[in-house]
């Protein structure tokens, strides 16, 4: 895919999102999820080689089926080639998604009504939200953005950018197998490891691309200094330079200890500044979408070069 088609491409699902968001009904992700746990049923076992089979099994077969049909379709025609890879591009990322789970908080919080920003916050994070006041709930909320920005859409874009839609598919199922797969108890420590490291694989660049976008649309300094002196102490190697540069971006304290089953797990503190407020919560909204278009900016700045340089 040329600079000038892959740059359409990508408006085009970028416009699509914004325009209708996360389909209401016949997600294909919802039938994803089916086929994941009939493969779950069938292959489960304390085995990491039968968790990579599974995983082989519900994600090569379908990248692979992306890949071709967008090949297929662009022989037929471009613009019906090009009109397939922004519908799996809009059907990759969740950019407005992100806003309508994150904006209700938000908005319940200005207003003081603390128990529907534990129900809205409830949505996305899954920590015990009955136990957070109102700075917890305005702290998990702009986490959540900011991990969330770099999971739903800045890695979907990267991978969509480098491979098309096979990518976007490659990514989008993996994501899905980690959420579905990757956690570490005693049904999925061993089954679910290659769903959990594939995962982390997979955003390893785009991470931290996302980290230098958040830096590079807020406090630059802030953002570089909170990465890289506190990122590596979070657990996770990919949220952690993601939300110590957003928050570090944001002038925002976030981290710090937080309830998971009843209770309250250290965590290291992240970012610097004011606490967390409903303020935080959409500053970290605009930040993504910020960081979002920036992104479609740069691919069509490289797309108008490609077209100068071929007149």
């Amino acid at each position: 895919m040329s600079a000038q088609a892959l740059a359409w491409t990508m408006f085009g699902g970028a416009l699509l999102d914004a325009a209708f968001g996360e389909p209401r009904r016949a997600h294909p992700l919802v039938a994803f999820g089916r086929l994941a746990r009939a493969l779950e049923t069938a292959l489960h076992a304390d085995s990491r080689a039968r968790g990579l089979a599974a995983w082989t099994l519900a994600v090569l077969p379908l990248s692979a089926a992306a890949g071709w049909l967008q090949l297929a379709l662009w022989g037929v025609s471009p613009w019906l080639g090009g009109a397939y890879a922004a519908l799996a591009l809009y059907f990759a990322i969740g950019l407005r998604s992100l806003r309508e789970h994150a904006a209700p908080v938000a908005a319940a919080l200005q207003a003081g009504r603390l128990e529907d920003a534990r129900a809205a916050v409830g949505r996305i994070v899954s920590r015990d939200t009955h136990a957070l006041d109102a700075e917890r709930v305005a702290a998990a909320a702009t986490e959540s953005v900011l991990e969330n920005g770099s999971d739903a859409v800045f890695a979907a874009l990267f991978w969509f950018a480098l491979l098309g839609p096979a990518g976007a598919v490659l990514y989008r199922l993996s994501n899905t197998l980690d959420a579905m797969w990757g956690y570490r108890n005693q049904r999925y420590q061993r089954f679910g490891w290659a769903a959990a490291r594939i995962d982390d694989a997979l955003n390893w660049v785009p991470a931290r691309l996302t980290a230098l976008t958040y830096a590079a649309l807020g406090d630059g300094r802030c953002a570089l200094r909170c990465w890289r002196t506190q990122a590596p102490a979070w657990d996770s190697p990919n949220a952690g330079p993601v939300m110590a540069a957003g928050a570090g971006a944001l002038r925002v304290r976030l981290g710090g200890a937080a309830p998971y089953e009843g209770v309250w797990e250290a965590r290291p503190w992240l970012g610097e500044g004011a606490a967390p407020d409903a303020g935080s919560v959409r500053r970290a909204l605009a930040l993504v979408e910020r960081g979002a278009w920036l992104w479609l900016l740069i691919v069509a700045a490289i797309a108008a070069l490609e077209w100068w340089h071929a007149r």
